[in-house]
């Protein structure tokens, strides 16, 4: 597979990600390559204290004016890239996972519909990121904007069901907006608990696509799934959790921000075939599936830390996964493909606090879905950045390696009083001292909003040494 970042902020990001985009003029797409790249230049503030050039700011402007410019022409592609990468790739996670885009307040948008708990208004944006078991951020392979309609009081549960724009539809939507993986490779659809639903499950066993996903809810079984002779199993939740061990092993948990510090839990790991039976009462629509044939993983947490707080909770996940786990590794393999969903939370940050996606001041649909996809790209060039500092393989990378010497210049010499090399972690963490973080033991890995602000002062550096040397800026 390319390397995708090994050339992240280099001087072509913006002709490598959307210089393909076709847009009805030529000009037009040469104008998103010129604006995607400023914007990743110039990371903060409202669109005028990005786009200092008035010209440029009143070009960009037109730009998202164009009936030709929109959230499906931009991304495209990104996308189209993204999917060829793909191709390349033995085996590639899709994570899939929605969040929320808060637009309120914003009295001119049409289209945007209600989110939180019916008072505000935006978008529901469906993402789907391609990443490797080793946790190497691909791209963005499909984004849905959604609107969240107003349900009418008295509309039945066969016409809900039946409705085009009801929102479990996205799961699926995604998934054939992806489409196959070509033969000889594997791509596993990986989501949380939003996405069961027998529907979904049912469409990704139709389909041939191999799938994780983390129950939500007891089921009921079908047929006479059983642990031992003895006992005959109704519910899922039941049946697994008297499968007998496969092993132990270890899982990282995450730290709760100002609740909980990160820890590691020992898990005992179980795994069995299971059947699950189709819901009495149908939620979505099937091709008449009555059950399906499935792997259960249970992953529990054996000693679970004393205490009732948010991070004395023991850790218990049920996988569903029409990936074979039958054995202890197999099982481990199902669990460490769940393990890399965190990665999608973490591109909804770096949108939300880095790009500052909800702070875009449009107002108006035609011009704010093609600058989400704009930005949504640079994010996911954001998130990969900070992985290959977190990744022990990667972290000794060169930073020249992924952004331009110039910049590992400056901020080195910001850092140490003077140019000299540095490595993509020493790249990130000067960055985020400059933004703000003081490294101390129990800081842990910077955030998005420190090594945002550092990236922000980095351009503001950078820009006036350009300045000194009488290069354009």
């Amino acid at each position: 597979m390319e390397a995708l970042p090994a050339v992240a902020f280099k001087r072509d990001f913006g002709q490598m990600h959307f210089g393909s985009a076709q847009l009805g003029d030529a000009r037009r797409s040469g104008r998103l390559v010129r604006v995607a790249q400023t914007l990743l230049e110039n990371p903060s503030g409202t669109l005028p204290q990005r786009v200092r050039d008035h010209a440029e700011l009143i070009a960009l402007y037109r730009l998202m004016d164009a009936d030709s410019v929109t959230h499906e022409s931009v991304l495209e592609p990104h996308r189209a890239r993204t999917l060829a990468l793909m191709r390349q790739t033995s085996v590639v996670l899709v994570v899939h996972d929605a969040n929320e885009l808060d637009y309120t307040g914003r009295t001119t948008l049409r289209k945007v519909g209600q989110i939180g708990n019916g008072g505000g208004r935006g978008y529901v944006c469906h993402n789907s990121l391609a990443v490797t078991p080793q946790r190497e951020v691909i791209g963005l392979a499909c984004q849905i904007l959604h609107t969240r309609r107003r349900v009418p009081a008295g509309e039945t549960p066969a016409a809900k069901r039946r409705h085009p724009r009801r929102e479990s539809r996205l799961w699926p939507a995604a998934c054939a907006a992806i489409g196959p993986a070509p033969e000889g490779r594997l791509w596993i659809d990986v989501s949380d608990a939003g996405s069961d639903t027998f529907e979904f499950a049912a469409y990704e066993l139709r389909h041939g696509r191999h799938f994780v996903i983390r129950s939500a809810r007891d089921r009921n079984l079908a047929g006479e799934d059983h642990v031992g002779a003895d006992r005959v199993y109704q519910k899922l939740y039941a049946y697994t959790r008297d499968l007998p061990d496969l092993g132990t092993r270890e899982v990282p948990v995450p730290a709760v921000p100002g609740k909980s510090k990160a820890r590691t839990a020992v898990v005992r790991v179980a795994a069995g075939p299971v059947s699950i039976a189709a819901p009495h009462f149908a939620r979505g629509e099937t091709d008449g599936e009555a059950s399906l044939d499935l792997w259960v993983v249970h992953v529990r947490e054996v000693d679970p830390p004393a205490g009732t707080g948010p991070g004395a909770r023991p850790l218990e996940w049920v996988l569903l996964s029409d990936l074979p786990a039958g054995t202890f590794d197999a099982a481990c393999r199902v669990v460490d493909y769940y393990q890399c969903r965190p990665m999608i939370e973490e591109f909804h940050k770096s949108k939300k606090t880095g790009c500052g996606i909800e702070r875009a001041q449009f107002e108006l649909e035609e011009r704010l879905e093609p600058l989400i996809a704009l930005l949504s790209v640079v994010s996911v060039v954001l998130l990969q950045l900070r992985q290959l500092a977190r990744d022990p393989q990667s972290r000794d990378t060169p930073a020249d390696v992924v952004v331009p010497k110039l910049y590992v210049r400056v901020l080195s010499a910001w850092r140490h009083g003077g140019p000299q090399p540095m490595s993509v972690y020493e790249f990130c963490m000067a960055l985020a001292r400059l933004g703000g973080h003081l490294g101390r033991k129990g800081d842990g890995f910077p955030g998005w909003l420190t090594l945002w602000r550092g990236w922000a002062d980095l351009m503001l550096m950078v820009k006036g040494v350009k300045a000194l040397r009488g290069e354009d800026v």
